[in-house]
């Protein structure tokens, strides 16, 4: 028993490498699967370890060649990833504070400082680059709550981020995941993507410090 729970928690964490398997022997039980980890990786700050990028990239791949539609693993993942910082930003808006306060080895100061730091100096662009980035999209609409973010302009902002973040990993997985080069090399892909991803974020502080000065 003890070896099924850690093995279902290994599938649970490495999906992207299973997903091949998942999909020939429990099919549509699989875009299930999808949307869990991808609404629980934006969605809940702690767990920010569970696959993203790779996940939407491998989704995509397999979209060509399985009996996964692309439109419904599309629009699925679009649902989880506005639908989980959406969760986030409410768990932040009305519990970020108390946890703060409560739990400050988990929940530490310095990052809201830092965070509220960077969203002085972006504002609510913050929201649709930190898409790209792993780790930081989970803990950026947190912080939007926690910092009292209005919905409305969360909200617009989260669709942004979560419409362009789906779409380049699921499509490009989709047109480009099954190239035998990027089938050999699929962790090297992943971290090129992730790389040019991030440019957004590069191209903004270059900017910025070119306006400031």
């Amino acid at each position: 028993m003890v070896n099924f729970f850690v093995w279902a928690f290994d599938v649970f964490l490495h999906l992207d490498k299973y997903l091949a398997s998942i999909i020939s022997q429990y099919g549509v039980i699989t875009y299930f699967l999808l949307f869990l980890v991808v609404f629980m990786e934006t969605g809940f700050v702690v767990t920010p370890f569970l696959p993203g990028d790779s996940l939407l990239f491998a989704a995509g791949a397999l979209s060509a060649t399985s009996s996964l539609s692309v439109w419904v693993v599309y629009f699925l993942l679009l649902a989880a990833a506005v639908g989980g910082d959406t969760v986030n930003y409410w768990i932040g808006h009305y519990l970020g504070p108390v946890a703060f306060e409560k739990y400050p080895k988990v929940f530490k100061r310095k990052y809201l400082d830092k965070t509220h730091a960077f969203y002085a100096k972006y504002g609510n662009k913050t929201i649709v680059l930190a898409r790209f980035v792993p780790i930081v999209r989970t803990f950026a609409p947190f912080v939007a709550g926690v910092a009292k973010m209005t919905y409305p302009h969360f909200i617009m902002y989260n669709i942004v981020g979560g419409f362009l973040w789906v779409s380049f990993f699921v499509w490009g997985g989709f047109f480009f995941g099954n190239l035998p080069f990027v089938q050999k090399n699929f962790h090297y892909v992943v971290l090129g993507i992730i790389l040019l991803s991030i440019t957004p974020i590069i191209f903004e502080v270059v900017s910025s410090g070119k306006s400031r000065k």
